[in-house]
């Protein structure tokens, strides 16, 4: 909330609801004329909706941001925030099948409008496909081989459930198998929700949609999702710039970096909450073009 800045008749934006926490604190700063928009792509989310005039609920992904604030009659905000990752209150149903506590479907859909699920993902994608998103999404460390061991089983196991899956790669466990699985499954929420597809789209329209002076706040939750906030908060982009000096065109960076390290838990906190170890938080603030 102090990195947000929040002017009291501001247009905020809360790319990420869930429980609706984040939002709360949002409004408690906002007088009657500030305004709170909230993007959630998980129908349970709806349940947190405060009653409260100055908020606008959109059951979309973030990845759609400037599209439904054109809808809403909305064409600049003075702040965005957004909380990456998966709901504490995913995390804990297990019908969801985002969590290894528990037993359930192979689903982990944040949408259940979308149609693919993690159990599509395990069943239908060749072994090349499957090494490559455990390698890159999940830094799983025997990446080949996990991929190779679920298209060799899935022949004769039939894989629908979470249990299915780990009694089945058991045997090819490399260390702590809470800490593999949890990567494992990672991989494949990652790859069901495309996530890192989505984060990309709407870090991108940040500096369209921010006015100068207005800031962005991201928490992420693991590397991959932080080096793309890092990079994009560094450079206005994604891809490394281009050295070559016959090319003219020069990209400018609308935003300017307030967080030179990511603000991180303390112990306190990660004693208070466990899931809170891993965030890290960045801020960047639009410029004033010239």
């Amino acid at each position: 909330m102090d990195e947000l800045k929040i002017i009291a008749d501001g247009i905020y934006v809360d790319c990420t609801f869930g429980g609706g926490g984040h939002s709360k604190a949002i409004l408690e700063r906002l007088s009657t004329n500030g305004k709170l928009v909230v993007f959630d792509q998980d129908e349970d989310a709806k349940r947190n909706i405060p009653a409260n005039e100055r908020l606008i609920f959109v059951e979309q992904n973030f990845r759609h941001l400037q599209r439904f604030l054109r809808l809403n009659n909305i064409s600049v905000v003075d702040g965005i925030l957004a909380d990456l990752g998966v709901s504490s209150h995913q995390f804990d149903q297990p019908g969801r099948g985002f969590s290894t506590r528990y037993n359930g479907p192979l689903d982990m859909r944040m949408d259940k409008r979308q149609n693919k699920t993690a159990f599509d993902i395990v069943t239908t994608y060749s072994e090349q496909q499957l090494h490559k998103l455990f390698e890159q999404y999940g830094e799983v460390t025997n990446a080949k081989t996990l991929a190779r061991a679920i298209v060799q089983i899935r022949q004769t196991v039939a894989l629908k459930n979470i249990e299915d899956l780990k009694g089945a790669v058991r045997g090819i466990v490399k260390g702590n198998p809470n800490r593999y699985f949890a990567q494992v499954f990672q991989a494949l929420r990652i790859e069901v929700n495309d996530e890192l597809g989505a984060l990309k789209e709407m870090l991108q329209q940040v500096p369209l949609l921010l006015k100068p002076g207005g800031r962005v706040v991201i928490i992420t939750f693991h590397s991959l999702e932080d080096r793309l906030v890092k990079n994009f908060f560094r450079r206005g982009r994604f891809e490394e710039p281009d050295e070559n000096p016959f090319t003219m065109t020069e990209q400018v960076n609308e935003l300017r970096i307030i967080t030179k390290k990511p603000i991180t838990p303390g112990d306190k906190e990660k004693k208070q909450n466990p899931r809170s170890a891993s965030a890290k938080l960045r801020v960047a603030e639009k410029i004033m073009m010239v």
